[in-house]
C-alpha cells in the first residue's frame, strides 16, 4: 500500500515537472489568445490511467503561477484557477474516453483537451479582453485556443501515446497496478 502511494506521488511529480520544464522555453508564447503549449501533449497521459491527472493539474498551476509573477500571463491570477480547472476537467474526460478508439488511437480522448480548453480559456479571454461576453470575440478566442491545443494533442500527443503503447512504457509508468520497480 505504501509503495503504491509513493509511486503515485513520484508519477505526479514527474508529470508536473515535465509539463513545467517543457513550458519554460515558450513562456512568451503560451499565454493569450494564440497559444501553443507543447506540454499540452501530456494531457493525453490519462489514456493510460487516472494517475497522471494530478500531475498535469499541478504542472499547469505552476506554469500559470510563474506566468503571473513574470507578467507573461496576461490573464492574471484568475487564470491559475480557470486553467487548472480546465486541465483537470479535460484530463478526467480524456481518461473516461480512453477506450473509444479510431484505428487504434484515442481520438476522442485527444479531442477533450481541445474542446474544454477552447471553451474555458476562450471564455476567460473574452471576459478579460472585452469586459463582458461577446459571442464573436468568444468564438475567435475559443477557436485560437482550440487550434493550439489541437496541434499539441493531435500532432504531438497521439504519436506520444502510440510510442508509449508500442514500447509498453505507458502502462509501466502510469498503470494503477504496477510499480516503478518493474522498469528495472
Amino acid at each position: 500500500m505504501r509503495n503504491n502511494t509513493v509511486r503515485k506521488m513520484a508519477v505526479h511529480a514527474m508529470v508536473a515537472a515535465l509539463y513545467f520544464v517543457l513550458s519554460l522555453p515558450f513562456m512568451t508564447f503560451i499565454f493569450g489568445p494564440v497559444q501553443l503549449r507543447i506540454s499540452e501533449a501530456f494531457t493525453l497521459l490519462p489514456v493510460f490511467s487516472s494517475t497522471p491527472i494530478a500531475g498535469l493539474t499541478l504542472g499547469c498551476v505552476l506554469v500559470n503561477t510563474l506566468g503571473v509573477f513574470t507578467k507573461a500571463n496576461i490573464l492574471g491570477p484568475l487564470d491559475v484557477l480557470f486553467c487548472a480547472a480546465a486541465t483537470l476537467l479535460a484530463a478526467f474526460f480524456t481518461h473516461q474516453l480512453r477506450g473509444v478508439r479510431i484505428k487504434g488511437l484515442p481520438f476522442l480522448s485527444a479531442l477533450m483537451p481541445v474542446l474544454v480548453n477552447g471553451i474555458v480559456i476562450g471564455l476567460e479571454l473574452t471576459f478579460v479582453i472585452s469586459g463582458s461576453f461577446n459571442l464573436p470575440i468568444f468564438l475567435i478566442n475559443a477557436g485560437q485556443v482550440a487550434l493550439g491545443e489541437a496541434i499539441a494533442c493531435f500532432a504531438l500527443g497521439l504519436p506520444m501515446v502510440r510510442a508509449l503503447e508500442k514500447t509498453g512504457l505507458g502502462n509501466k509508468l502510469f498503470s494503477d497496478n504496477t510499480t516503478l520497480n518493474k522498469l528495472a
